[in-house]
């Protein structure tokens, strides 16, 4: 039943999202950003979590799951209100920064009752299934925002997004709360454990480097496409419903891939899934400013999912398993700090090129840093003692 819980609220949270975030980027160009603010724009929503992400989850620590997601998803509300109340770069500006801080509860409090409520035999396969619905979601949200959007207003999608995360607010009261664990395995105190010492200190494992390496790599690169794909496929003359479906061929191909993920993680190395996977997305970047067509753009946004949807599900496992039984919430949140520094300075680094240089060469330097990335997240074989 808790796996039916956890996975409902994140579906439902997650179609809020990316209801929203692609149409984020068009209704600004309607409103007169250009190609660097839509970057700001973008940064907005990964600033301050940059900072409160490794905070909210010792929250969850502290005083459990049920309240932080609760606390996120009314912050979710109103940060897709204004939008909707306020056609203006500011309410934008402001309601990515609010759904950014929100998001960051929501995010690590699922993950956190996920791998307290699995074993590390079945944990790969369920933060899959959990990966799986955050994909479904990046299939049918931005179809659906995108026939709102053409067919209504950008500022319908907002409310729709609001009225539909009613049922996962009222779902996320199920959630529980049980007391976090004082005592390690052995009888260790939470002192012996490292409870007072530093979550970066855990950046000297190898695996755990390459968990958030890889994880930053994917996150900022999806966050690119969503940003920045809308605008190259409307200047080519694609319409928004045809980008919609394009962006939501890519989530497909997320949810195939996290559906066969254990079976994939038993039959092959993790490190060399995570280098394959990385590089077939790269190349997917690369490729994209020589085509104008549709179905080549739905092509190649299905290999970019295809190579984008390892990388998560297997850094949270990562990141899960290497922290201490008592600290599992703040090192969740380290990771997604980490993730949040690349969605933060990647698209303002991004913006700023693609206004010098031009649109397209967005999408060549993301698909070369992805590619170079793959080969630095990769570790070497660990020699036995």
């Amino acid at each position: 039943m808790i796996f039916i819980i956890i996975n409902m609220i994140s579906i439902g949270f997650q179609t809020m999202i990316y209801m929203t975030r692609p149409i984020i980027s068009l209704y600004a160009s309607d409103l007169g950003a250009g190609t660097l603010n839509i970057g700001l724009l973008t940064a907005a929503y990964s600033f301050l979590p940059l900072f409160l992400a490794i905070h909210a989850g010792k929250v969850a620590d502290r005083i459990g799951d049920r309240l932080p997601v609760l606390f996120g998803s009314l912050g979710l509300f109103i940060g897709l209100a204004f939008p909707f109340l306020f056609a203006s770069l500011w309410a934008l500006y402001l309601s990515q920064a609010i759904i950014g801080i929100s998001y960051i509860f929501v995010n690590i409090s699922l993950q956190n009752v996920l791998g307290h409520a699995t074993t590390p035999q079945t944990r790969d396969h369920h933060f899959g299934i959990f990966s799986m619905m955050v994909a479904v979601a990046g299939v049918i949200g931005p179809v659906i925002g995108g026939y709102i959007s053409e067919h209504f207003s950008h500022q319908a999608v907002f409310m729709v997004a609001i009225i539909l995360g009613l049922l996962p607010l009222l779902v996320a009261f199920r959630l529980p709360n049980s007391p976090r664990q004082k005592v390690v395995a052995g009888g260790k105190s939470e002192q012996a454990a490292g409870s007072g010492s530093s979550p970066f200190t855990l950046l000297k494992l190898p695996l755990l480097r390459s968990a958030l390496i890889s994880s930053a790599l994917v996150l900022y690169s999806r966050d690119i496409f969503i940003a920045y794909f809308p605008l190259y496929a409307s200047q080519m003359g694609v319409s928004t419903s045809a980008i919609g479906w394009i962006l939501a061929v890519q989530g497909m191909a997320m949810v195939a891939v996290r559906f066969f993920l254990g079976r994939i993680t038993e039959s092959f190395d993790r490190n060399q899934i995570l280098l394959t996977s990385i590089l077939i997305a790269g190349v997917s970047f690369l490729v994209f400013p020589v085509t104008n067509q549709v179905f080549l753009f739905g092509v190649l946004s299905a290999l970019m999912g295809a190579g984008l949807g390892c990388g998560q599900p297997l850094s949270m496992t990562t990141t899960y398993n290497a922290s201490p039984a008592s600290r599992t919430g703040e090192v969740l949140g380290l990771r997604l700090a980490t993730n949040r520094l690349s969605q933060f300075i990647a698209p303002m680094f991004f913006g700023l090129i693609g206004s010098w240089v031009g649109l397209v060469s967005i999408f060549y330097l993301s698909g070369s840093f992805l590619i170079g990335g793959a080969f630095l997240s990769r570790t070497k074989p660990q020699k036995n003692d």
